[in-house]
């Protein structure tokens, strides 16, 4: 099985996702302030000049983004969480991109042809995803940030923007000067067109990492939808033939058990992929009936570790080939 093939379980979370309209100042954002998201939903901001269409290249499934380019090193986290009940979403598509240290984008201008600082990740159970990247630069009329967005099903994308308090990001500048050759970064909140009217919950966490020498951010973001429910429950790609459930238990430690019901009989093949993009292993079921099955997956007796996992259920018939996933979690 292709890469391009397993990606295209996830292609129905692409930019042609509807996005909700940007909600006014007064009900959509809060003036800025030290109070934490709280369950709130993330204010809407536009796309940005620069998205590209992140499922159009398979390279952008990735965790490290950075593509070897100078910065100071960052693990940016962002954990999404339900609005309906507060609690975390799993099997959201979340695509980040953002400059590099000088303000350039990839893809554009005199990058045109680059894909540095662009990726996407699935939530885990707890909801999070992690890249590996660095700390974007700035560029006249925007202070540092980093576009996200967050793919819940094929009608609702969630599209917005995070920004990082500006005494410590500045001081991270100024102590690089040999890498952020521009200095530090001139403006402040009320100076950004996408933060002047508020900023609380898109400011993420700046904190030093000692082992690593560079920095960890974190960011909840609160989207439309419930918690431990994460993708829509019928969707395009399963061509109405089957049903993929969570992964039991989850987290898992060592062997869990993915349930799946099909509607017609078919042969079922499970992938097992990493967080980097590339396949583990497979799993098949062949000639079986209409009704409920499972596979168990047992790390220990695959000789793979106890990770996240992206597994995917591809079912074949003789009226085609069909895909869906979910992410597995390992418990910590």
């Amino acid at each position: 099985m292709k890469r391009k093939d397993f990606l295209r379980g996830f292609s129905w979370l692409g930019l042609g996702a509807l996005a909700p309209m940007k909600t006014s100042a007064s009900t959509a954002k809060m003036m800025a302030g030290p109070q934490p998201p709280n369950c709130t939903l993330i204010p809407s901001e536009t796309a940005g000049p620069f998205p590209l269409d992140l499922t159009e290249n398979q390279t952008f499934f990735r965790q490290d983004v950075r593509e070897g380019r100078a910065g100071v090193l960052l693990n940016q986290k962002i954990k999404i969480i339900g609005a309906e009940n507060c609690l975390p979403m799993p099997n959201v598509r979340v695509n980040i991109w953002h400059c590099e240290k000088d303000g350039l984008y990839s893809g554009y201008g005199t990058e045109t042809g680059e894909t540095y600082m662009r990726g996407y990740q699935f939530t885990d159970a707890n909801g999070e995803v992690n890249f590996t990247t660095i700390l974007p630069g700035w560029y006249n009329g925007r202070i540092c940030h980093i576009h996200f967005q967050a793919y819940v099903s094929s009608i609702y994308a969630a599209i917005s923007q995070l920004t990082y308090p500006i005494a410590e990001k500045n001081a991270i500048y100024l102590a690089n000067p040999d890498i952020y050759t521009k200095g530090a970064d001139p403006l402040g909140y009320n100076n950004d067109g996408v933060f002047a009217d508020g900023y609380a919950f898109q400011l993420a966490t700046l904190t030093p990492n000692t082992d690593t020498g560079g920095y960890d951010s974190f960011l909840e973001v609160t989207i439309q939808g419930s918690g431990l429910t994460g993708l829509a429950k019928a969707e395009p790609e399963t061509g109405g033939l089957f049903k993929l459930s969570q992964n039991q238990p989850n987290p898992y430690i060592d062997q869990t058990i993915i349930p799946f019901e099909l509607m017609t009989s078919a042969d079922a093949y499970l992938e097992i992929w990493d967080f980097t993009g590339q396949k583990i292993t497979e799993l098949s079921q062949r000639g079986l009936t209409t009704g409920k099955h499972t596979f168990i997956v047992n790390t220990q007796q695959l000789g793979i570790p106890n990770a996240n996992y992206v597994y995917q259920l591809r079912i074949e018939h003789n009226s085609g080939i069909y895909r869906q996933a979910k992410v597995m979690t390992a418990f910590k």
